[in-house]
């Protein structure tokens, strides 16, 4: 009898008495591209740590090739040939490329216990084919590597070669894309189309709608801890989409429909940074949203670090209001008014264990001091209340910690914590990576609100559709140097990919 792969009947999870899951039923089968989408928190992570083994089902059951289950433990899952690449990637940051790519094969062998003595060779082959399979070259060079000596997008990268190293039979990747440029994004879509064509199951965590219709297969729709549609992708509008995941009609549009009417607030003349850009001018107005986008090599992340202080500039001049100005120091930046929305949240943005709270307050410390040099907690928690309303926080309760929100809310907080000081500029890298549709909509709408009130916005992304809905103007980046200069209201998507390839060496030969 020709059993699915994979079937969730019934399940149900509780945590407390949070009802994440609620009688979901499920079936994945050989050779199939699925797409999970939903707003965060609405059960997918859940799920996908229940088939992998992460999570036991507080009801119902799972069938594997048609044998039961009431749960899979992780060894269980990776031995049936379930791969998870998680967003937060989970790699061994101390350990090689190879060994984070190609321990778990010998890991699995040896049913959960790492055999005494590790197979080198082996090793190197798996790693070698894996990383051959994602489009990365492994020299020896790449293999032997450190994983925290790499960039986020190839750390992305090396962890999908560690999922397909093993047997798969099912490869689960969440948010696979997050740090992927387009290029790498086609290279993915590559590695999907061989792993169905092995008969390998493909189950994708995204909101990035664009993408699971370049890939096809299976929409699952999850609200609210149940899945509220499954079906052919192609037979759902994106409007459709959306949705089935909010339970509210988001419309496909652009949402920058004013103009900046400020004076000049920033400018750049031949700006650089040793190698990784030079030459860099340009002027941004108050109440204006200026895009800048490129390749991950074209030094848009670098000009990003720059405006906040976060590296150095080597040559040229930034100007503020028509006077000269350093940005030596983060410190420096701050004092202008320049605030930066990392694209890495939970890395280098938020205090994850701490509360809203005291992720809201920490630039405005010296605010909130009491008569006696400590700090006022009824002050700080008036100024978090503020901030939580703003930016429209979907919870009222300010001591839950940052880790138990959904990235939506996340970023919302990390977003917030800058308005505390009355930016002048706001530099937003990545403002909604990871970020859900219906989150997605709440910032973009926060983002023209500061642009209304006079704040200069500089966002620097390479999703093209979030640029083309929210700036005025858009900078390209390639190669360190400005490539081309576009109006958001009158370019698409392809007038910009065509003007980050145009200056790359290899597009000239």
């Amino acid at each position: 009898m020709d059993h699915p792969f994979l079937e969730l009947r019934g399940i149900h999870k509780r945590f407390g008495g949070v009802h994440a899951l609620r009688g979901v039923d499920l079936t994945l089968r050989a050779g199939e591209a699925y797409h999970l989408l939903g707003e965060n928190g609405c059960g997918k992570s859940t799920v996908i740590k229940i088939m992998s083994g992460a999570h036991a089902p507080s009801e119902g059951e799972i069938l594997l090739d048609g044998v039961r289950h009431a749960a899979l433990s992780p060894i269980m899952a990776l031995q049936a040939g379930i791969e998870t690449v998680y967003q937060d990637l989970s790699l061994l940051p101390n350990l090689s490329v190879a060994e984070n790519v190609a321990l778990g094969e010998q890991l699995v062998g040896g049913g959960g216990r790492m055999l005494r003595w590790l197979d080198r060779g082996r090793l190197g082959r798996t790693a070698a084919q894996a990383l051959h399979e994602v489009g990365l070259e492994p020299t020896r060079a790449l293999l032997a590597t450190r994983v925290s000596d790499l960039p986020l997008a190839l750390r992305q990268r090396v962890a999908i070669a560690r999922a397909i190293a093993q047997e798969a039979r099912l490869v689960i990747m969440d948010e696979p894309t997050t740090s992927l440029t387009r290029h790498e994004v086609e290279t993915l879509i590559e590695v999907v189309g061989r792993l169905r064509a092995q008969n390998v199951a493909v189950l994708f965590v995204t909101h990035k709608l664009e993408e699971c219709y370049r890939i096809g297969g299976q929409a699952i729709v999850f609200r609210d801890g149940q899945c509220v549609a499954q079906g052919p992708i192609a037979g759902y509008s994106r409007s459709e989409l959306s949705e089935l995941m909010t339970g509210r009609e988001i419309e496909a549009r652009r949402y920058r429909t004013g103009a900046p009417e400020g004076g000049e607030l920033l400018r750049l003349e031949g700006l650089g940074s040793g190698e990784a850009f030079q030459d860099v001018s340009a002027a941004l107005h108050r109440g204006e949203i200026l895009g800048i986008t490129g390749l991950s090599d074209s030094g848009r992340n670098e000009l990003a670090l720059a405006l906040a202080g976060h590296r150095q500039i080597t040559e040229g001049r930034v100007s503020m209001d028509g006077g000269p100005v350093r940005l030596d120091t983060p410190a420096q930046s701050i004092a202008l008014g320049i605030g930066y929305v990392p694209e890495d949240r939970l890395g280098e943005g938020l205090f994850i264990e701490k509360s809203i709270l005291d992720n809201e307050v920490p630039l405005i410390l010296d605010r909130l001091l009491g008569p006696l040099g400590t700090i006022d907690r009824s002050k700080a928690r008036a100024a978090a209340q503020d901030i939580s309303a703003e930016m429209t926080l979907n919870t009222s309760d300010i001591d839950l910690p940052a880790g138990a929100l959904s990235g939506g809310n996340q970023q919302r907080v990390l977003i917030g914590r800058w308005l505390s000081i009355a930016p002048r500029l706001l530099v937003l890298h990545g403002p909604t990576v990871g970020v859900d549709v219906g989150s997605k909509d709440t910032i973009y709408r926060a983002i023209q609100s500061m642009a209304e009130r006079g704040i200069g916005l500089i966002i620097v992304s390479d999703d093209l559709p979030e640029l083309l809905q929210n700036c005025d103007r858009i900078l390209v980046m390639t190669a360190g140097r400005i490539a081309a200069e576009v109006r958001g209201d009158a370019a698409s998507e392809d007038d910009i990919y065509q003007a980050m390839l145009a200056s790359r060496p290899e597009a000239a030969e």
